[in-house]
């Protein structure tokens, strides 16, 4: 028992002597995005890993769930079933298996060491085979979850750190980086109440206690969607902060607005909430008591939750009901929006280099969840050409002009949005350096465009008349910028461009 004893206490003195000498990473490495070929190869890895859980063949699953992770590590759908794997072997004991803490130590060295230096795929690797033996493990956690912030991964941080606080609810470092996180994606609900449990853990701290007191606030105005100006004079405390909107509010009825103070849930709807939990939990295999919570979550605008009982209720159904697919895909949606908006709303309020980072950054994921969305559902119905639109549209943000181009050839014959759909053809067969084909992209879309469709018109007209000057193709140039000038002589510079024709002409 001494000999346990003594090689615990060497154990944490190591622990914390790797904290203090863990290098520092603030800067933040994104990770390229997953392409399409390795991305179909990783779900049949990942389908076969769950068949081997379904299985209770943990250890293997265990290696196909690391597959995955390693290889697409942003990918929160592989995390959840990575970490949901090791606490079914574990019968989930919240302690892993006995004297986990000796057997992870180098694990979590060469985790420390790899990300240090940015090398991802040797970090993740580190990191799965260091919860491995207990996926519990606090410190382990904290620096997965570091790890997930440097390759700007806010969701699986946050889930990561989520799976910390299941286990240490009370735990200060963790409610510290839960609440970072929480405040940096705008649930300021969820950080105050991480920062409560600091306060609880240490009377009188004052970071939690003003963190608390700013949260509170920034909170009110988000809910208002009102300025910063309401912080002005002697309005500083959020309930007399409230209390002032409530004011505002009321003065402006009259000109129709609506309260943006949404009502509590009622008592009605937190009893059927513990009644559809209660009915989940009696019969797990059912979907109708999981899709009734998701709608409940939904109308409270609880989408986080919505989409987690909605991943449950496909997982309940084996994975087969399109319909349940379908809505957990729009909840997805629902909730990267919602993101979007709260970190737009901060990077005007803020206006920092970090805030509009994020805003950014948040906008590119939201895109990228889209473009997933779409993708798969044009693998399930490519003969639909609003889908195909939709999801050259999301290709063609994310600079993927070639995925883009065949998306949109494949819905050209869509009549709703012939001419949108040649003009954005064009922009992307422009990107790749095609100008002849983005040119004549460009001409479809003006013969294309009705008189309801001005704004295309105009556009197209103005690309096709600057694309085609820069080919040396004047006459072709001077047609379609005059007739973008009869239509809108004011329109960006096509008054200069026609003057800069005009002197070329007269000059030969």
């Amino acid at each position: 028992m001494k000999l346990i004893l003594t090689e615990k206490h060497n154990l944490h003195e190591s622990l914390a002597f790797m904290s203090a000498q863990q290098p520092a990473r603030s800067s933040r490495t994104f990770l390229p995005p997953v392409t399409a070929a390795v991305r179909q190869r990783l779900q049949a890895v990942f389908e076969h890993g769950l068949r081997s859980s379904e299985k209770a063949d943990y250890d293997y699953a265990h290696d196909l769930f690391t597959q995955c992770l390693v290889e697409d590590p942003a990918n929160l759908i592989y995390l959840q079933h990575f970490l949901g794997n090791l606490a079914q072997k574990y019968g989930n004991n919240k302690k892993g298996a006995r004297f986990a803490g000796l057997r992870i130590r180098t694990s979590r060295m060469a985790l420390n060491k790899a990300a240090g230096k940015g090398q991802w795929r040797e970090a993740f690797t580190a990191a799965c085979e260091a919860l491995k033996s207990n996926p519990w493990d606090t410190s382990t956690l904290l620096d997965v979850a570091d790890a997930y912030h440097q390759i700007g991964s806010d969701e699986c941080q946050l889930f990561v750190l989520r799976w910390a606080l299941d286990v240490a609810p009370k735990d200060v470092t963790v409610n510290r980086k839960a609440a970072e996180t929480l405040t940096r994606l705008g649930q300021f609900d969820q950080a105050i109440s991480c920062w409560r449990r600091v306060e609880q853990a240490k009377p009188g701290d004052e970071e939690a206690a003003k963190a608390i007191s700013t949260l509170s606030v920034e909170r009110t105005i988000q809910k208002g969607g009102y300025s910063q100006e309401l912080l002005q004079g002697a309005v500083t405390d959020s309930a007399e902060l409230e209390s002032s909107v409530r004011e505002r509010i009321v003065q402006n009825a009259g000109e129709g607005r609506k309260s943006w103070l949404a009502p509590a849930p009622s008592r009605a709807e937190g009893e059927r909430e513990k009644e559809l939990l209660a009915a989940i939990a009696k019969e797990p295999a059912k979907t109708e008591s999981y899709l009734e919570l998701a709608d409940l979550f939904t109308t409270q605008n609880r989408l986080r939750e919505a989409s987690d009982i909605l991943g449950r209720a496909l997982a309940a159904s084996g994975g087969g009901d399109l319909q349940i697919r379908e809505r957990l895909e729009e909840a997805h949606l629902r909730h990267a929006q919602h993101q979007v908006s709260v970190a737009q709303q901060r990077a005007e309020k803020d206006k920092t280099p970090e805030s509009i980072e994020l805003a950014r950054r948040m906008a590119a994921q939201a895109n990228q969840a889209e473009l997933e969305v779409y993708a798969a559902r044009v693998a399930r119905n490519p003969g639909n050409s609003l889908l195909q639109y939709e999801l050259g549209l999301r290709c063609k943000r994310a600079g993927k002009f070639k995925e883009a181009i065949q998306a949109f050839q494949s819905a050209r014959d869509d009549t709703r949005h012939k001419a949108l759909v040649q003009l954005h053809l064009g922009e992307a067969f422009q990107h790749i350096r095609q100008f002849r084909l983005a040119l004549g992209s460009y001409e479809a879309a003006i013969q294309a465009s009705d008189d309801f469709q001005q704004d295309t018109k105009k556009l197209a007209l103005y690309r096709a008349g600057v694309l085609a000057a820069e080919l040396d193709e004047r006459e072709k140039a001077e047609k379609y910028l005059t007739q973008l000038a009869a239509i809108d002589f004011g329109y960006r510079d096509v008054a200069e461009r026609l003057d800069k024709l005009a002197s070329l002409r007269d000059s030969v």
